[in-house]
């Protein structure tokens, strides 16, 4: 596995205590060809990352070496002016709001906070330190506040060097250091060496997760077949990212959400990604699907989007019962049937609270759904989900918050229509290349595409049923020819 490097200007900078880690000069980094052919993750610790100072130039050596580095360049680049950075803050602003009152409410109307690796000496900052580095990842950061009156803002970020630490405040950053070490490097304990390393998002805490526990450890253990090494991480290990090569997102995607944010910052990096940015984007906004899909010529039940003017139509428009969405969801979660006007009313209105638009879709009842796996632009597996017992849907859910769903029957893809894998195909190659579900409902007319879904449920005994361990190969091996083509123009 990599190992960690402190990278600083001058060894002097460091001060006279141990390192956690080995030691290396700047200008050695830069210039020993020992450092261009080792397997490396880089702790850039140089005085400043302005363009082309060497700390930047740290930075952008170690990516073209292919070495993890923090700070990415990116993350240098973004820090080099507020109108990059900016548009974090609103998000850094609201995280204060959640802090306790007395952190809030200081005299003084402005406050530097020292941030050391996501830590910060007062206790009470602890969760806005952690998301700092989770935001631009800088090992030492200053964060200028303003607070007091009014609401907290943002003002500046800086990054540090050690040299500019009091006594005591090295020492906590020395501290904050080797917890990150430990953190980051627990693989190293692998016997194995592998070629990558794979992160796979993950929440323990979902209660309807993409993959179940035991397809989480088949998905495990075909990487570590396929020569990557995986690790499971979860929405605090946003800070890590630079230290993998692929990130594989197996937690339930959505828009103004940490999975979103991790694949963007993902992409940024140069990782390999599933779910990329742009098909969750393009997969999570129903109103988008629908535009798509009309755009295409790809049928899917008659479909209006609406707005609070547009609700009086629907019904001489679709007639009832017919079904309302919300813009995002997932496992049938925001999708509502109206069978009257007095329904409609309700339900429209309680989706407009939130979005200006909704979706309305005539009613289409079957017996089960077609869920088809496509893979770069390739049929996976196939799958039929029937509806929940007396519920017109795949996945009933009560006010409670427990469900209850309907039973699955796996197919090869040979044993499939036709026209269903060959719309699944055509829909799924409207996102991208990446792995998808599309959701098709069969009718006398022919098969058409209810949604596509960036974020496929694949779940042990289930989606694996006919190909078993190598559905997981099958997805551990695309990531691998990514990582192994990606540069190659």
């Amino acid at each position: 596995m990599a190992e960690p490097i402190l990278v600083v200007e001058a060894l002097a900078d460091w001060g006279g205590s141990e390192s956690p880690a080995r030691l290396v000069d700047a200008d050695d980094y830069l210039t020993d060809p020992l450092y261009a052919k080792g397997d490396y993750h880089v702790i850039n610790l140089c005085r400043g990352y302005r363009y082309q100072s060497v700390g930047y130039y740290c930075s952008l050596l170690a990516e073209a070496r292919g070495h993890r580095v923090t700070p990415s360049v990116s993350a240098v680049l973004d820090l080099s002016r507020k109108a990059l950075y900016g548009a974090e803050l609103p998000l850094l602003a609201s995280a204060i709001q959640r802090l306790p009152a007395t952190a809030r409410t200081q005299t003084q109307s402005s406050q530097k906070l020292r941030i050391y690796f996501g830590q910060c000496e007062d206790p009470a900052w602890a969760d806005f330190a952690r998301r700092v580095f989770e935001s631009f990842a800088v090992p030492l950061l200053e964060v200028e506040l303003r607070l007091g009156v009014g609401l907290p803002s943002v003002v500046a970020l800086r990054p540090l060097s050690p040299r500019t630490l009091q006594p005591e405040q090295r020492v906590f950053m020395q501290r904050a250091l080797a917890a990150h070490l430990v953190r980051g490097w627990r693989r190293a304990k692998l016997k194995r060496r592998y070629r990558y390393d794979l992160a796979i998002l993950v929440n323990p805490a979902e209660t309807q997760p993409p993959s179940d526990m035991s397809a989480l450890r088949r998905f495990a253990r075909a990487g570590r077949q396929t020569g990557l090494a995986v690790e499971f991480i979860q929405a605090r290990d946003f800070g890590r990212l630079a230290e993998f090569d692929a990130l594989f997102i197996r937690e339930t995607t959505r828009m103004n959400h940490h999975s979103y944010r991790f694949a963007r910052r993902a992409e940024k990096l140069g990782l390999v990604v599933m779910d990329d940015p742009s098909s969750i984007l393009r997969c999570t906004n129903k109103v988008y699907l629908a535009e798509l899909l009309a755009a295409n010529g790809i049928a899917a039940p008659k479909t209006c989007i609406f707005g609070a003017a547009e609700v009086d139509d629907l019904a001489r428009l679709l007639g009832f019962p017919m079904v309302l969405k919300v813009p995002e969801g997932a496992f049938s979660k925001g999708v509502f049937k109206a069978d009257n006007n007095a329904d409609l009313k309700r339900l429209a209105a309680q989706l407009l609270e939130d979005s200006e638009l909704a979706l309305a879709q005539e009613f289409m009842p079957t017996e089960f759904d077609w869920r088809i796996g496509v893979l770069n632009g390739q049929p996976l597996y196939a799958c039929q989900y029937l509806m929940a017992g007396k519920h017109w849907q795949i996945v009933q859910h009560a006010e409670d918050g427990r469900f209850t769903e309907g039973d699955s029957r796996t197919y090869a893809i040979e044993d499939v229509p036709s026209n269903v894998i060959k719309i699944a195909v055509r829909a799924a190659n409207l996102i991208g290349n990446g792995l998808y579900g599309v959701d098709i409902k069969p009718t006398v007319t022919g098969p058409k595409v209810i949604e596509i879904n960036d974020n496929p449920s694949i779940d042990a005994n289930i989606e694996d049923a006919v190909l078993g361990p190598q559905l997981y190969l099958t997805i551990m091996q695309e990531f691998l020819r990514r990582l192994e083509t990606r540069g190659s123009g």
